[in-house]
């Protein structure tokens, strides 16, 4: 992924130059950007403080997280579905569910890993 070229305090410092008065143009000049990036900066980060934007920036972290576990979830859920329905025998998937009972301590209804009851 691309390195941003500035941080999120630099570009609300340069925002703010911009709200205090210099014209766009001149602030744009000074820092190196373009018009257009000054007014994406402004559109993403316009009106919140330093503070917010790293609160902001935590958020976004967790949000990718939880994302990638989703997937990773959703996807194991599929794998399993899919091996589930290939198995041809009664038998074979009360070995394969009695396995998984083991080897995770759970239980997924009476019965089911301990035949005998409870």
């Amino acid at each position: 992924m691309k390195r941003a070229r500035f941080t999120d305090e630099q570009i609300i410092r340069m925002l703010k130059e911009q709200e205090s008065g210099q014209r766009t143009a001149d602030v744009c000049r000074k820092h190196g950007v373009s018009e257009a990036t000054f007014y994406k900066y402004k559109a993403k980060y316009g009106g919140i403080d330093v503070s917010d934007v790293r609160k902001l920036k935590a958020l976004e972290d967790e949000n990718a997280k939880l994302k990638k576990l989703l997937a990773e979830a959703m996807l194991e859920d599929a794998l399993l579905k899919d091996v589930a329905s290939k198995m041809v025998t009664p038998g074979a998937k009360r070995d394969a569910v009695a396995h998984v009972c083991k080897e995770h301590d759970v239980s997924t209804a009476p019965g089911v890993c301990n035949p005998g009851g409870g």
